[in-house]
C-alpha cells in the first residue's frame, strides 16, 4: 500500500503522521511525506530550509519503527491541493492522509482550504486527522 501525507508542519499535520505510521505497520505500506510551496526563490530560502528541516524530522518518525519512509519537497508553482493530487497521480499513491484545521465559512471562502480540494478531487481515498 502506498501511502501519501501532505506536511506542512502544522499540529494536524503531525498529527496525520502519526496515523499514517499506523496504517503503514498495519497495511505493510510505504510513506511519501510531501510539502508543497509555490515558489523558491531566493526570499524563501528560509521557509525552504525550515520545510527541509520538518521533512526530516517527519522521517525519523518512521525510520525509528523500521517503516519505509520518503520525503519530497515540491516546488513546482501549483497550490498545494494541486501538487498533492498530482503526486499521487504520478505515484500510483493508494491512499492520501492530510490534517485539517478548523476555519470559519468566511476562512475558508477567502483563503480556500487545501483538505478540502484534496477530498473533492482525489481518485483514491482520503483520511483526514485534526
Amino acid at each position: 500500500m502506498k501511502i501519501l501525507v501532505g506536511y506542512d508542519g502544522s499540529n494536524s499535520a503531525k498529527e496525520a503522521l502519526k496515523l499514517a505510521r499506523k496504517h503503514a505497520r498495519a497495511f505493510n505500506g510505504s510513506v511519501d511525506v510531501i510539502t508543497s510551496m509555490e515558489k523558491g526563490t531566493e526570499q524563501q530560502q528560509q521557509a525552504i530550509e525550515e520545510a527541509e528541516r520538518g521533512l526530516e524530522w517527519a522521517k525519523t518518525m518512521f525510520t525509528e519503527k523500521g517503516l519505509d519512509c520518503r520525503t519530497h519537497l515540491l516546488i513546482r508553482g501549483l497550490a498545494p491541493g494541486e501538487d498533492i493530487l498530482d503526486f499521487a497521480r504520478e505515484n500510483s499513491v493508494d491512499e492520501i492522509i492530510v490534517g485539517v484545521k478548523r476555519r470559519s465559512k468566511v476562512g475558508k471562502l477567502l483563503m480556500g482550504s487545501t483538505a478540502q480540494y484534496v477530498i473533492l478531487q482525489a481518485s483514491c481515498p482520503v483520511v483526514t486527522v485534526k
